[in-house]
């Protein structure tokens, strides 16, 4: 049996899974479907054999099923194989869940009763959610954050001995977003279209192969902001309010704001001038991003930054369209990059 820890994490689970170590009960929840949809579809691809998950593995969906029908599929003892496999697929929708608090205080011991519950979590102080911690386990799904997935990228082609650089890492980043489906899918392709002599994903691979121009995304602003590159930056709004296929400006909001809103943080690390103590301040876990903080309080003061914070979120009110009787989306962040950089 393995060990049960309610904060193990995805990789630690799927070690366990592919041990063949198993528990009598999962409840995956959590924002992230990705991570919950790997978990189920391996239970249910690889606990039972084909043969015999005809007769001993059910999926049901919560929608279809209640509490009471759930603990009488889950009482049963399997027919054919070792265990009997119970998924059940978009449990939110499953009214009166912690009805499976008493099954779970004296669970099938021949039963892996699975609990896919999306978009929104299940609150840990129930009696059931208690109950569950006890005999199995909790895994809670958590959406990456935009800052993450840099570093996600060059994880995960990592694993699969492919290097990549900074500025390419962050072009597939902010170009995909958080959405860990469609991530992997685009890392899966771009590693299909590598050269074997060469495993090294460079931004002009990335603008070929995901449609990502290397001159003009997310990253550049970024770039040309820190360093008030004037010309640059107006360059990268006027190429994405004349090409709205590439992406929405507004997407750059986000961004924007997270950069400053560090840069904030910087000023009040102990030594400012020190690139590690900065990065430790502002939990950054390499060097290599502390150099764009840096730089950024030469070219902005406190006092600027906290404007220009206020200056995005107004920003962001007004492309929600409130207070905003008339002015275009380009023109909105042609405003904010001038009032940014001047």
């Amino acid at each position: 049996m393995p060990e049960k820890k309610t904060t193990q994490s995805f990789d630690a689970i799927m070690r366990e899974l592919k041990a063949g170590h198993f528990l009598p009960v999962y409840v995956l929840m959590g924002d992230e479907s990705y991570y919950i949809d790997q978990i189920s579809d391996y239970i249910q691809n690889h606990v039972l054999k084909p043969d015999q998950q005809a007769f001993d593995q059910i999926v049901v969906y919560g929608l279809d099923t209640n509490a009471s029908q759930l603990t009488d599929l889950a009482m049963q003892y399997p027919m054919t194989a070792p265990v009997r496999v119970i998924i059940v697929k978009e449990a939110q929708g499953m009214k009166s869940i912690e009805k499976l608090e008493k099954y779970v205080k004296n669970p099938q011991p021949k039963t892996i009763l699975v609990i896919c519950y999306k978009n929104g979590t299940i609150n840990r102080r129930t009696k059931f959610m208690s109950g569950v911690e006890k005999v199995g386990l909790v895994f809670e799904s958590k959406k990456l954050r935009e800052w993450q997935l840099p570093g996600y990228v060059q994880s995960y082609l990592s694993k699969r001995k492919v290097a990549i650089d900074e500025k390419s890492a962050n072009m597939i980043a902010e170009s995909i977003g958080a959405d860990l489906s469609r991530l992997h899918s685009e890392l899966d392709k771009l590693l299909i279209s590598l050269p074997e002599d060469n495993r090294c994903v460079s931004p002009e691979m990335v603008e070929r192969n995901i449609g990502v121009s290397k001159d003009f995304n997310a990253f550049e602003l970024r770039s040309a902001i820190v360093n008030k590159n004037v010309f640059k930056a107006n360059q990268i709004i006027k190429y994405f309010d004349n090409n709205p296929k590439a992406g929405s400006v507004y997407s750059f909001l986000p961004l924007l704001f997270n950069f400053f809103q560090n840069l904030m943080l910087a000023y009040y690390a102990p030594n400012r001038v020190d690139k590690q103590s900065v990065a430790n301040y502002i939990e950054l876990k390499s060097l290599w991003g502390v150099t764009d903080y840096m730089t950024g309080m030469r070219n902005y003061s406190g006092r600027k930054t906290l404007q220009i914070l206020d200056k995005i979120r107004e920003t962001d009110t007004k492309s929600k369209g409130l207070d905003n009787p008339n002015t275009s989306t380009g023109d909105l962040m042609k405003e904010l990059i001038f009032y940014i950089l001047h």
